[in-house]
Parts: structure tokens; sequence; C-alpha cells
């Protein structure tokens, strides 16, 4: 098993440092909601399919790679409410190990 360390500013600005399995295809997401870093129901209410923007984030960090952004999570942006140029869904980071040293914070709720 290998982990990467992320950390997650939630909602009320506290920051997270937490380990984050690579070996389990989740996403950023699904580490929120497992580490129960957004208060339930308010994270992921389309089930990671890019058609909500509750797991909107914003990348504080510059230097790790992302996945290029797909067509549906660019129009879902496209209608998101607290949108801004480093906006990203977390649904749509998988966790692997380029992540290490992640910085994000959640978008406050729409």
């Amino acid at each position: 098993m290998s982990d990467v360390n992320i950390t997650i500013i939630d909602r009320n600005g506290v920051s997270h440092t937490i380990p984050a399995p690579t070996d389990m295809a989740m996403s950023l997401m699904e580490i929120v909601r497992a580490y129960e870093l957004a208060e339930e129901g308010t994270i992921g209410i389309c089930g990671g399919m890019a058609m909500c923007a509750s797991c909107q984030c914003y990348i504080l960090s510059e230097n790790v790679p992302l996945p290029e952004m797909l067509p549906d999570e660019e129009a879902m942006l496209d209608e998101a409410y607290n949108v801004k140029p480093n906006s990203r869904l977390g649904c749509q980071i998988p966790v692997t190990a380029e992540l290490e040293g992640l910085i994000v914070e959640l978008a406050p709720e729409a």
C-alpha cells in the first residue's frame, strides 16, 4: 500500500494534512468524504459524475501535475458558483503518486 500526503483546507479554513491511498482508485472527492472533511451531504452529491460541482476545490499547489480537464468537468465548472481560475472538481482528480504534496481548498457551498 502506498500513500501520498495531501493537504486539504476545509470550508471552515482548517488545514488537514492526510495520507491518501494511491492503490484504491479513489478520487480527491472520495478522500474528502472518507475523512469527513465536509459536512455530510454537501460533497459528492452526484456520486462523482461531474454533474453537480459540490466537490469543487481550488488547487493551491503550482507544481503538482494534475490530469487534463475533460469537457464534462469544464462544462460543469462553467455553470458552478464561486469558480476561480484554479477551480477543479475533486471527483475528476484520481489519487496517484504524482499528487504527493498537493494542497487544495474546498470551495464554499453554493
